[in-house]
């Protein structure tokens, strides 16, 4: 299944929606790295929040999840907060290898996300 992606801004609530889907590979990820970047200039700098469904994205080889890992943990791009929404335990497993730090959570439903997101 081929990459797709969607980035939204949400300034009202200073939110990065994004929308993941397929299989990615190195170019796919750094355009959606780009994209990501354009869409987080038209948010406040400090303090954005990001939801992130991959509930229709394939698991990925290990060199993209790198390449996710590293964008992810770039200061000019990092969250306050971080939430993904999974539709499996393999993705969900997968998507915690991404980071480490606090303030990143993981749900099946996109509700209890966007709860958690705007709980201070």
């Amino acid at each position: 299944m081929e990459a797709s992606y969607s980035v939204t801004p949400d300034k009202s609530r200073n939110l990065a929606r994004v929308k993941m889907a397929g299989f990615f590979d190195q170019k796919d990820v750094q355009e959606f790295a780009a994209t990501y970047r354009q869409v987080l200039s038209h948010l406040k700098a400090r303090g954005h929040l990001t939801l992130v469904d991959i509930t229709g994205m394939s698991i990925q080889a290990q060199d993209i999840v790198g390449a996710f890992a590293a964008l992810l943990a770039s200061p000019d791009v990092r969250s306050r907060r971080l939430a993904f929404v999974c539709s499996s335990s393999l993705a969900r497993l997968q998507a915690q290898r991404l980071t480490d730090r606090d303030e990143v959570e993981f749900f099946d439903r996109m509700g209890d996300a966007e709860a958690w997101l705007f709980t201070s």
